[in-house]
């Protein structure tokens, strides 16, 4: 198959003219860098977390997904999908229900997030009043992603479009924070990605709600005032803000045994407690 693309994380393959094969490597990136050490099966655990949310979520239809197994190459065989072939849009549309992440400096200094004004005197960690859509730029590889209004969405796709995926965003999100939460994980936030198929219709695409596009927190360890425990890349993201000594700038550091070990059992449970099934089950290729 000819390679399209090769994103952070993922490769794309052309099948046809209409179907594409996503495969996702097992590469972390954190502050839009491409990190030099793999984290195992977290390609995998991508893959299969995606799946399981595509199946699951009526907000999340349309969507891409065609199949995690018909048509997918052996060597490709629990890191792949097919898909169906998107004009992806220019957003990066993210979901907020908790204060978290770039949130917490935009917040502090403006009062608000992506313009949207929040209640005064709320702490890193706290609940919002009700979840909000604050999307950003889709960045190359090696550039960063910026936090941007809705009227910059409105600038970049149109106002009816803006709507459409405002909406989607907030209504999977929702979907998706009531299922996580009877399950023990609170959902903070989410990061989803849309397209336009040939008719022109809106179209989920791209992974969804997995550790490197969502913050999943343990509920009952939830304490708000301060940075929480999570089954998502964060981990990793705290490693190198108080111990690697890394301004940030590519290339980044080498990840130590300890922070690959423990980044991996994150992502491994995130998947077993969101799914109650077992990652062992999961037909990975490479294992």
């Amino acid at each position: 198959m000819k390679l399209l693309a090769t994103g952070k994380v993922r490769e794309l393959y052309q099948v046809d003219d209409e179907r594409l094969l996503m495969v996702a490597s097992d590469r972390i990136s954190a502050y839009d860098v491409v990190l030099p050490t793999p984290i195992p099966d977290k390609g995998a655990v991508l893959t299969a977390l995606s799946v399981w949310w595509f199946e699951r979520l009526l907000a999340a239809r349309p969507h891409h997904l065609i199949s995690a197994a018909a048509g997918v190459p052996a060597e490709a065989r629990g890191r792949g999908l097919l898909v169906w072939r998107l004009s992806m849009l220019p957003v990066e549309c993210v979901a907020r229900g908790y204060l978290a992440g770039s949130a917490v400096a935009d917040y502090t200094e403006t009062g608000a997030v992506c313009g949207v004004r929040l209640p005064a005197g709320l702490r890193e960690g706290d609940r919002l009043p009700q979840p909000i859509f604050t999307p950003a730029t889709k960045a190359a590889v090696g550039a960063h992603d910026e936090n941007v209004s809705f009227e910059a969405v409105v600038a970049a796709v149109g106002g009816s479009l803006a709507e459409q995926i405002r909406d989607r965003t907030l209504a999977i999100y929702a979907e998706a924070a009531t299922l996580a939460e009877g399950r023990g994980i609170l959902l903070a936030d989410t990061k989803l990605e849309f397209g336009t198929d040939a008719t022109g219709r809106l179209v989920l695409g791209d992974e969804m709600l997995t550790p490197d596009s969502s913050r999943f927190w343990p509920a009952e360890e939830w304490r708000p005032g301060g940075a929480q425990p999570s089954y998502d890349k964060q981990f990793v993201r705290d490693w190198l803000i108080h111990e690697s000594g890394w301004n940030r700038v590519a290339p980044g550091p080498d990840l130590p045994g300890d922070v690959v070990t423990a980044t991996r059992a994150r992502y491994v449970q995130a998947y077993e407690q969101l799914t109650g099934l077992s990652f062992t089950d999961w037909p990975v290729a490479a294992r």
